[in-house]
């Protein structure tokens, strides 16, 4: 089942913030990907003709698993189903350009999605997540890292959208971010909890329409 809605914050890690040009803000940075972009392990990542650069992003990302809304950081974890790793694919140019995020982040099969499992199974304070692209090690940070920490972000997106049972919380990308190609294979991993893994390929869709 696709869930309703992918809650995801930018710039949570301040070595992230810094390659990208800026500083971690004082609030939060949530934005949404569309439930249309959601993939499983193993699926294609198509990336299009026209989009120019396409970045990976590996995250630490919650699954809801009680509805939450206005809930405490303290009891934000009751909430949770399960933790899984999550793959903010990105067309950088298209961030860059169009000034928001809503395309850059939006495209069919730009959100790979592990198995969750329950929070119960592993030590949640102690997350990493690890990048590969073609066996090689791109990213690596704990959550220990991030400016916000989990059961903050929980509690802020609670505090102004109702999160429903399904709703996936993406954490941020640590830095480390870079291109992928066709041919490509990327992996993000959770240690203890799991890996989502997808082959890169060219598109062939319809090159975008021009207004004359």
């Amino acid at each position: 089942m696709r869930p309703s809605k992918i809650l995801c914050v930018g710039k949570n890690y301040a070595a992230h913030a810094k390659e990208m040009g800026g500083e971690v803000p004082p609030d939060p940075l949530v934005f949404l990907k569309p439930s249309s972009s959601v993939i499983g392990d193993g699926e294609a990542i198509v990336i299009p003709s026209w989009a120019g650069r396409i970045d990976y992003e590996g995250e630490i990302a919650v699954v809801i698993g009680r509805p939450a809304r206005g809930v405490s950081p303290g009891d934000a974890w009751e909430h949770v189903g399960g933790i899984v790793p999550l793959n903010d694919v990105t067309a950088r140019d298209l961030q860059r350009k169009d000034r928001q995020w809503a395309r850059a982040k939006g495209f069919d099969t730009f959100c790979p999605v592990g198995t969750p499992i329950p929070p119960g199974k592993c030590d949640p304070l102690h997350l990493e997540v690890i990048t590969r692209v073609n066996g090689q090690v791109r990213q690596q940070a704990r959550a220990s890292d991030m400016a916000f920490p989990i059961d903050y972000l929980i509690a802020y997106c609670s505090a102004f959208t109702s999160l429903e049972e399904g709703d996936v919380i993406a954490t941020g990308t640590p830095e480390g971010v870079g291109p992928l190609s066709p041919g490509d294979v990327v992996e993000v991993e959770i240690p203890g909890v799991g890996t989502v893994r997808n082959p890169v390929v060219a598109g062939t869709e319809v090159p975008l329409p021009r207004w004359s």
